[in-house]
C-alpha cells in the first residue's frame, strides 16, 4: 500500500507483492508513478509494480479486522492518502502531515494550495487520534492542532 508515488514509498512495492503475494495499492492520481517509476534522488532502480487496489476517497482497506479509511490529501503529490482507523483513533498519514511539519509540495507532484486544504481538513480529527507520518516520530493531533489551525485561517503553508 503507497500512501503515494515517491520513489522511497514505492522502492519494494514489486518484491512485496511478488513475495507476499500482497496486493500494491495506490491512489488514481499517482498510479502512472507506480507502472512508470521516475526515480528522482532515488540511489537505486525502481520495477514497476501494477496497482490492483484504488486508495479512492472514502473507500476502506481491510486487514483482518482493521478497517482503514481513505483520505485523499493531495498537496506532497496529487494522489497522497492518509489511511484513518477511525476505532482505534490510528492516522497513517504518510507524507501529508508529520510531527510539526508537512510533506515538501516542491517536488513534482506537489501543490501548496493543496496541501493547505488537505491539512485543513485533518483538523476534523478527535485529538486523540495518533498520528503515524511516512517519516520521523508519531504525534497526535492534539500536539498538530494549533500551527494547523494557523494553516486553515491564513490559508497558506507557513514559512
Amino acid at each position: 500500500m503507497s500512501s503515494h508515488g515517491h520513489w522511497d514509498h514505492i522502492g519494494d512495492n514489486a518484491a512485496v507483492a511478488e513475495h507476499t503475494g500482497a496486493d500494491v495499492a495506490v491512489h488514481r492520481l499517482d498510479r502512472d508513478r507506480l507502472t512508470h517509476p521516475r526515480p528522482v534522488y532515488a540511489p537505486f532502480e525502481i520495477p514497476p509494480s501494477v496497482p490492483a487496489v484504488d486508495l479512492a476517497e472514502g473507500g476502506e482497506v481491510r486487514f483482518g479486522g482493521i478497517r482503514l479509511r481513505v483520505l485523499h490529501t493531495p498537496g506532497h503529490t496529487s494522489g497522497s492518502v492518509c489511511l484513518y482507523v477511525a476505532d482505534e483513533g490510528l492516522l497513517f498519514s504518510g507524507d501529508t502531515l508529520f510531527a510539526g511539519g508537512w510533506g515538501r509540495v516542491d517536488l513534482p507532484g506537489g501543490d501548496p494550495d493543496q496541501m493547505v486544504v488537505s491539512l485543513g481538513r485533518l483538523l476534523d480529527l478527535e485529538d486523540r487520534v495518533r498520528v503515524y507520518p511516512g517519516h520521523g516520530a508519531d504525534t497526535t493531533m492534539a500536539r498538530e492542532r494549533p500551527w494547523l489551525e494557523l494553516v486553515r485561517d491564513q490559508g497558506r503553508l507557513l514559512a
